[in-house]
């Protein structure tokens, strides 16, 4: 018997089915893409309908395409994993199945509104103790309250409990169920906004600030859980179970396997994701950082520290197109290496001001310490030098205010390719880079929740013991060139943050 587990993996842009193996190899992947919606300035909707749709069809094309390879006569058996674009929302009608508008996007602005007014009442502190968040748009809470306050007949839905929320997770799990099952896992719940992460449940005063019924909430589950089952709309004759299920960001947590407090991982694109595992506790963020539940397995409940950096392959991108400095991204590393240092050079690519820990939004970027013997490669590798210090200013922040140390940073993303970024990285942070070969690592961890949820591995040690390649590149500098080099880093930053 062949057996196999489809991860979902439900983006911003599209919808992948990635085809996994019971021995964690991508057997094949189908990508379906959706529409984006902009209504107005700041809008961002998805059609919630055309993304089940898509669900379906992807698990459909690989479904077919791996039975096409096998013989007649084999057996193959089948489970179902999700992993999610976080914080999008859906409202839909518990007893028609229809949306009542379309979904609120992650990046949607709507909500805008109502966050001000509640941080103008004075209640950041509380929510951020409650949640671990910032009152900020890009999570789900106010996108739902702006649906209930302004879609017609949605708050008389609303209180008669004919009305259920959730994030993309939960809309396909109630879909995929036949609306049988109304549940989410712990790590999009801990994304809303309305969700307790010390008590691990939905949080009334929470939901009474955002006027929102409590009757509309799923019920939130373990990440390695079984969900329910499903034929896909008869895909499958015979009902497959849906198990493991968690954010993307989280999957990707992970997927890189980072099970031990004081392991992180970097995605490295046109800007940077850093999540930190913290432990069991769910210590309070620093500023402009925020504390969600990793991942939660095994019975336990891991927190991370979770980050963005604006600009890194950004920059690169900005030296190509915009300066015209260099003629692609792929010849920045030879160049780099044409010079020995970066010849006092430092650039801050406050390109969208500041963030974490500076936090002025009103910066601007700057090149400076040139001089007349300043040439491109010096520029080049200040540009991968920014990269590392700015992916440094974040994991310093974290591991300090968790009380943890760095044990190793796993890397994912097209700039770790570049092996003077890599190891420079290594020496900025004094830790282990583990570069990772896995291109679905999100994917890849809602595929291992569903192995545990099984039964498939007894436990996260096993499962750590799937993770074969090992990439890794160690710290080679000295401790008095790293605090020098950091510290013109520090010095050029203050020349921005004015």
């Amino acid at each position: 018997m062949q057996r196999y587990i489809i991860a979902i993996d439900q983006s911003t842009s599209a919808t992948k089915a990635v085809l996994f193996s019971e021995q964690c190899f991508v057997v094949n992947r189908i990508n379906v893409a959706h529409k984006q919606y902009y209504p107005r300035q700041g809008w961002v909707e998805h059609d919630a309908e055309e993304i089940y749709q898509n669900t379906v069809s992807a698990i459909r094309q690989v479904v077919e395409k791996v039975k096409s390879e096998l013989p007649t006569d084999e057996e193959v058996h089948f489970s179902i994993a999700i992993t999610n674009q976080r914080e999008t929302v859906v409202v839909w009608n518990r007893l028609t199945g229809k949306p009542v508008c379309n979904a609120v996007v992650w990046q949607c602005q709507r909500g805008a509104e109502i966050c001000n007014s509640l941080k103008e009442q004075g209640y950041t502190e509380m929510i951020k103790e409650k949640t671990g968040l910032i009152i900020d748009p890009y999570f789900s809470a106010s996108g739902v309250k702006w649906i209930l306050d302004n879609v017609e007949g949605a708050r008389q839905q609303a209180n008669r409990g004919e009305l259920l929320l959730g994030t993309i997770d939960t809309w396909l799990i109630w879909k995929l169920t036949e609306g049988k099952v109304h549940a989410t896992d712990y790590t999009n719940a801990s994304r809303t906004l309305l969700y307790n992460i010390h008590t691990l449940d939905w949080d009334n005063e929470l939901l009474s600030l955002f006027t929102i019924p409590h009757t509309m909430v799923p019920k939130a589950l373990p990440c390695d859980a079984v969900y329910g089952d499903t034929t896909v709309e008869d895909v499958f004759s015979e009902p497959v179970q849906i198990a493991g299920v968690l954010g993307d960001s989280h999957g990707a947590l992970a997927g890189q396997m980072c099970f031990e407090p004081g392991m992180g991982k970097a995605t490295y694109g046109t800007g940077s994701s850093v999540m930190v595992n913290i432990g069991e506790n769910a210590v309070l963020a620093p500023e402009g950082l925020v504390t969600s539940v990793g991942f939660a397995a095994q019975g336990k409940v891991f927190y991370a520290f979770e980050g963005n950096i604006h600009c890194t392959g950004a920059t690169i991108k900005w030296l190509v197109e915009k300066l015209r400095l260099i003629e692609s991204p792929a010849v920045i590393e030879q160049l780099a290496l044409s010079v020995s240092d970066n010849g006092g050079v430092y650039l801050v690519p406050a390109f969208a001001g500041l963030g974490a820990p500076w936090w002025n939004s009103h910066a601007k970027a700057m090149i400076c310490g040139m001089t007349l013997g300043t040439e491109t490669g010096h520029i080049c590798r200040a540009t991968l030098e920014a990269i590392a210090y700015q992916v440094k200013d974040l994991i310093d922040l974290m591991t300090c205010n968790a009380g943890v140390d760095l044990k190793e940073l796993r890397v994912d993303g097209g700039p770790t390719k570049n092996k003077l970024l890599m190891q420079f990285q290594a020496d900025m942070l004094d830790a282990p880079i583990n570069r990772s070969d896995v291109e679905e690592a999100s994917a890849m961890g809602a595929m291992l929740m569903n192995g545990l949820a099984r039964g498939l591995w007894k436990d996260l040690d096993e499962v750590a013991r799937l993770r074969t390649t090992d990439n890794r590149i160690t710290p080679t500098m000295g401790m008095e060139q790293r605090e020098q080099l950091y510290t013109g880093w520090k010095e050029a930053v203050k020349m921005v943050n004015i």
